[in-house]
């Protein structure tokens, strides 16, 4: 008897992600739990010697917001492939954190609340 493949589970959109509890238009039918998305990061030298310069001059300093957005955007992205592996089409209640752990090194967390929802 051959085997059916695993039904592919969906793929939370990006519109279906917010930072409010709700999703207008949309009904809660599952609430899957926590989903999270983690990353530790440390400065290269060449990095910390750049940002540094910049800081003489003033202003934005490009190189340190580079990779913080980088580092932001790889913790959503883990999130929403924990969110896939949990069956859910939907993420509410999403939000950062960043915690120092050691000189030069930061952990970003993204997190929320996988849920299943269906048009009203």
């Amino acid at each position: 008897m051959a085997e059916h493949p695993e039904s592919p589970k969906p793929r939370v959109d990006a519109s279906m992600v917010t930072t409010a509890f709700t999703l207008d238009g949309y009904r809660i039918v599952r609430n899957l739990g926590m989903v999270r998305g983690i990353i530790v990061r440390s400065r290269s030298v060449f990095g910390t010697i750049g940002a540094g310069l910049q800081t003489l001059v003033g202003g934005d300093i490009t190189i340190l917001s580079e990779l913080c957005e980088q580092t932001r955007e790889h913790a959503y992205e883990r999130m929403m492939e924990h969110a896939k592996e949990m069956g859910a089409n939907a993420i509410i209640g999403v939000r950062y954190d960043a915690t120092d752990v050691m000189q030069h090194v930061t952990e970003v967390l993204c997190y929320g609340t996988a849920v299943v929802v269906e048009l009203v």
